[in-house]
């Protein structure tokens, strides 16, 4: 006769509400005791098959979008097509999708994680484009799969999805240094997150690699928006500051918003400066000239979380991983 839940809960000496909710992988119990009553009743032979889990996927995915600064997710149709990959992914798989969005400066955090400790919460899908590792380490202790989309920690336990940022800036500074034979400049966000971070990276590695010092890299700071940074950039040549031959900018929205800025200074598009963006945003086709750009396929990493998230719910012990995501450069006419 196979065990049954009850059985389980006496031997391991916890309650039956905590063996159910370990089997059933709702939240509630540490990830240890999960492992410790999976272990136990693989052991002993546990009929998996009872579980409304396995028949009917009980319980719900949450797509939680953290927002802080809202500097860089104010911009929403890169982040649908993230959410669209989502959506289908669980659908596919017939799980039930719940979005959330958290606004650290209005919403009570605290309230919000109690409420999913009481959910029926199966795995969550953290957007953490403007997390930082302390709210994430917060949603670790709520004891469910979770995958980190579009970030990286490296001192946390926690399954991510993310761009390869540094491929992609270093594809677009090879590029811009090969057409133009000079030096590159950067058109840098004002506000910082990992993935401006990251993209500074490449942009080092492939000056560094054309044999170019990087502090002879022109640098303006720019706001991450398409009239913050035409703002930022218009005060920048009026104020006579030294003005490079090409530049990689951190996303599109800075790099349409400096385009702007130098035509309506006189300068000609990519005959005096040139310029590359970062992101493949439908904008970029109607600036004139069009926008060269590093394209993210954002709907497929959508999909990849969600498969990875169904990977730790189907597998608890599972080990965390790290999956990039490869960019491509697509040509335009601004370099």
């Amino acid at each position: 006769m196979r065990v049954t839940a009850k059985e389980l809960a006496r031997r391991l000496n916890l309650s039956e509400t905590a063996v159910s909710m370990a089997l059933n992988n709702k939240a509630g119990v540490s990830r240890e005791t999960k492992e410790r009553v999976i272990k136990e009743a693989e052991k002993l032979g546990y009929d998996f098959s009872r579980l409304s889990m396995k028949k009917n996927h009980a319980g719900m995915i949450y797509c939680i979008i953290w927002r802080a600064h809202n500097a860089i997710l104010n911009y929403t149709p890169i982040f649908s097509e993230l959410t669209d990959g989502i959506t289908e992914e669980c659908r596919k798989h017939e799980y039930r999708l719940r979005t959330i969005q958290i606004y650290e400066k209005t919403n009570d955090f605290q309230r919000t994680m109690e409420d999913l400790r009481l959910s029926d919460c199966a795995g969550i899908i953290l957007l953490g484009t403007e997390i930082t590792a302390e709210i994430c380490r917060e949603f670790l202790t709520l004891s469910v799969p979770i995958v980190l989309l579009d970030t990286y920690f490296e001192a946390l336990e926690c399954s991510s999805v993310l761009i390869n940022n540094t491929q992609g800036a270093y594809l677009a500074t090879d590029y811009l240094i090969d057409r133009t034979q000079s030096q590159p400049g950067y058109l840098k966000s004002s506000y910082r997150i990992e993935n401006f971070e990251e993209r500074s990276t490449g942009f080092i590695k492939a000056v560094h690699e054309h044999g170019m010092s990087t502090a002879k890299s022109i640098r303006h700071e720019l706001a991450p928006s398409i009239d913050g940074a035409f703002s930022d950039m218009l005060e920048i040549i009026d104020r006579g500051d030294d003005i490079a031959r090409c530049y990689f900018a951190d996303n599109d929205l800075i790099a349409i918003g400096a385009i702007r800025a130098f035509k309506l200074r006189g300068y000609k598009i990519p005959d005096d400066v040139a310029i590359i963006g970062f992101d493949n945003i439908s904008e970029d086709k109607i600036v004139e000239p069009s926008l060269t750009t590093i394209d993210i396929p954002r709907k497929f990493m959508g999909q990849t979380a969600v498969k990875q998230l169904l990977e730790q719910i189907a597998n608890p012990v599972s080990h965390t991983v790290k999956v990039e995501v490869a960019t491509r450069l697509i040509k335009r006419f601004s370099a």
